[in-house]
């Protein structure tokens, strides 16, 4: 493993602050303390800054040398709506608030890269250090685009990174093409006839109209796409009645559709929204449907994929470079990718044996309320970082 030394050497600080930052968790859009913290070590380490796109985003910039080239590095900055379960000295001060998805450690990477870029300027360009807001259901990489980001900061590529608990410490994993899915939400609202329950022909029951459409939804998923594509239908919350003994009038049903592509995302949502009308007209009911779609699937640009895959090898061996199994979990970096080519990868958490005493019993699995950030990853993501900007701007 080929880690930068002046790197290594301030790990323990930058660690310090990302533990600070663990502690003082912030929900997307308002990360006020954060960006604070993000502008003060760059302001520090003598990088100028841009503040508010996306709201509290926090862009630094690093120039050397002549050239009009440019390169992006983004890190996400958002904790989680989690009550955190970990009793360690840097768990959460705020109920219901968690870094619970590692955006912390995320952001510590990205600074310690940005102060030995700093430091040392070892390339011919501009490094623009993306610190972006909202990544946890807010869409701030889309409301940082739409505030002009890639209009005031013109740059070639950009690239983006996320930590992966079960994959080793000391490897990386990446894919071209999709990665990550596209995530939707539905909601329907099933309108029948309440009656005494123990008259229902007088009524018409939504209840039994929502358990055919819940089986019949699957049916889109193994009948109507095809079977190379890859689809989710997820209904994941159902809510009806108020007493046992009463047929309710209506019957709400929620949930998700993740794909990897917007033609699949189409199908399915036609044929939901067939299904569920023409179902309700057998029944008699009524219906309502809403569909939602977040974020577009995540889809690696294959130039600079196999370019992150060489310079990966570079600072962990090829041998430590394995190929990311695409998930179904979704990720806003997406937006990036549609605006310009780039390459989204993964760095491994470890299995959750660097937790300190004082962390919850559940696995540091993202999204758990045990989870916590690996502080192992902060000098090997920072290499990468730097060595990804050096590369990229030496053409």
């Amino acid at each position: 493993m080929q880690l930068i030394e002046s790197i290594l050497a301030d790990s323990a600080a930058v660690a310090a602050i990302r533990r600070d930052l663990h502690a003082h968790p912030e929900l997307c859009f308002q990360e006020q303390r954060t960006a604070d913290v993000i502008a003060k070590a760059l302001t520090d380490w003598g990088i100028p800054i841009h503040r508010g796109l996306g709201t509290t985003g926090v862009v630094g910039i690093v120039k050397n040398g002549s050239s009009t080239r440019a390169v992006g590095l983004r890190a996400d900055i958002d904790a989680l709506p989690i009550t955190e379960h970990n009793s360690f000295a840097h768990a959460s001060r705020h109920a219901g608030k968690m870094h619970a998805c590692g955006h912390d450690g995320h952001t510590a990477m990205l600074l310690a890269a940005a102060k030995h870029l700093a430091k040392h300027r070892r390339f011919d360009g501009t490094v623009y250090l993306v610190f972006q807001p909202a990544e946890e259901g807010g869409g701030g990489a889309r409301e940082m685009i739409k505030d002009g980001l890639f209009e005031r900061f013109p740059m070639e590529a950009m690239f983006g990174a996320h930590n992966w608990p079960g994959l080793a410490v000391g490897q990386f994993a990446v894919k071209d093409g999709p990665c990550f899915a596209s995530s939707n939400e539905f909601r329907i609202v099933l309108r029948g006839k309440g009656a005494h329950a123990a008259m229902p022909h007088l009524g018409i029951d939504p209840v039994p109209l929502a358990c055919q459409l819940v089986q019949g939804f699957q049916t889109i998923v193994t009948r109507n796409k095809r079977p190379i594509d890859t689809g989710v239908i997820s209904v994941t919350m159902i809510h009806a009645g108020e007493a046992t003994n009463v047929v309710p009038d209506a019957c709400e049903l929620r949930g998700t559709v993740r794909t990897f592509t917007t033609e699949v995302l189409d199908l399915i949502e036609q044929r939901m929204k067939a299904m569920t009308e023409a179902t309700c007209t057998a029944f008699g009911a009524a219906c309502e449907f809403e569909f939602r779609r977040n974020y577009p699937p995540t889809i690696n640009h294959p130039a600079e994929t196999a370019f992150a895959r060489r310079v990966m090898a570079e600072v962990v061996g090829a041998e430590n470079v394995v190929e990311f199994e695409p998930t179904m979990g979704a990720e806003d970096f997406s937006y990036f990718l549609q605006k310009l080519p780039g390459c989204y990868f993964v760095i491994g958490n470890g299995d959750g044996a660097h937790r300190d005493g004082g962390h919850g019993l559940g696995p540091c699995m993202l999204h758990n309320p045990s989870y916590d950030f690996n502080d192992e990853l902060i000098p090997l993501g920072a290499t990468l970082w730097v060595r990804i900007a050096e590369r990229w701007l030496e053409g």
